[in-house]
């Protein structure tokens, strides 16, 4: 495991999301707003315990697999769509996602009849475009380098619509962080949360809610070993590029932690659990063997980090992010 290093002055969160500004400290009372705000939209998912496995310490699993689109990513689309601006939203809305926001963007969208145009690396799972699309999105493939490129910029000025960005925006991160509010609530004695880290999105949203209030909690990023950008940010201690090897773990894994978020998520996670492919393809299997749960491969990357023992004893909250993988995928790891 990679620990966080110890927070300085000059690293302290302070302009909302944009290229070369640092995302803004969330607050609680913005993402209690947040929960509201989108509570119509999205499902409150159930906290269960894992069971029938051998395990290092008390698991409990945050199924946000069973939300409408199959992922978490509703939560934070829902909240930023709502607060966006009536007028820009006429020219339609667009954001660059390799499946699971896409959808949440697309499934707000259509919720609103408006317009949905989502940029897509070509390496996305079929299962996800196909998703995407039948929520009435138009999907644009581009290659990687330049799909991570709009993640980057915040947007592509040739695109017309509004953009919301699928990580280094204020108002998603929000709308993630009520995930935080309900375990907390529904396991109020928990010791640490570990979540998938592919932008910081979802991780910083959980840890702003769960530390506002526990601040002894601790909130640990998983990442796979074949891309692992935030464990090599927090050994550099600046946020660092690194050469991304493509798996099946398609929901997270990015090239480089995004500048904007670097203060934001060397602040407030303790530290990253980077796993290898096989430790995940295991935690899929034990999920649908054992629990009859389909997760994919980020949402599995959580339970396989949480199983090394790294995130420590006591009680751990496991947030299974979303189920959204290839038949023909899972099919291969179960088979095997």
């Amino acid at each position: 495991m990679t620990a966080r290093p110890r927070p300085t002055p000059e690293s302290e969160p302070s302009l909302p999301g944009a290229p070369g500004r640092a995302v803004a400290a969330i607050r609680s009372e913005d993402i209690e707003s947040a929960r509201e705000r989108i509570a119509p939209s999205i499902r409150r998912t159930p906290l269960l315990p894992l069971e029938g496995a051998r395990m290092p310490c008390s698991m409990h699993l945050k199924l946000e697999s069973l939300q409408p689109i199959g992922s978490f990513k509703l939560r934070g689309a829902a909240n930023a769509m709502a607060l966006a601006d009536g007028k820009a939203l006429q020219r339609g809305v667009y954001t660059g996602s390799a499946g699971n926001m896409a959808q949440g963007i697309a499934y707000a969208a259509r919720e609103r009849g408006i317009a949905c145009r989502v940029i897509v690396p070509e390496t996305a799972p079929e299962t996800k475009i196909r998703a995407i699309e039948h929520l009435g999105a138009t999907c644009v493939p581009v290659p990687y380098e330049e799909w991570w490129s709009i993640l980057q910029n915040h947007g592509d000025p040739e695109e017309p619509g509004f953009f919301i960005h699928p990580v280094a925006d204020a108002s998603v991160i929000a709308g993630n962080g009520t995930i935080g509010l309900e375990i907390l609530e529904d396991l109020p004695e928990v010791d640490a949360v570990v979540v998938p880290f592919g932008g910081g999105g979802l991780s910083c949203g959980i840890a702003s809610a769960v530390k506002a209030a526990r601040p002894d909690v601790r909130v640990f990023a998983a990442e796979v070993e074949t891309a692992a950008p935030f464990a090599a940010s927090l050994r550099a201690g600046a946020p660092m590029s690194i050469e991304r090897v493509p798996s099946f773990v398609d929901g997270i894994g990015g090239s480089s932690v995004l500048p904007e978020m670097w203060p934001l998520a060397s602040n407030l996670l303790d530290g990253s659990i980077v796993v290898g492919l096989e430790e995940v393809r295991n935690a899929v299997r034990m999920l649908v063997r054992d629990s009859r749960i389909v997760a994919e491969g980020a949402g599995a990357a959580a339970l396989a980090a949480a199983l090394t023992g790294a995130a420590g004893g006591g009680t751990v909250a496991v947030v299974i992010s979303g189920g959204n993988i290839d038949a023909s995928v899972l099919a291969d790891i179960l088979s095997k």
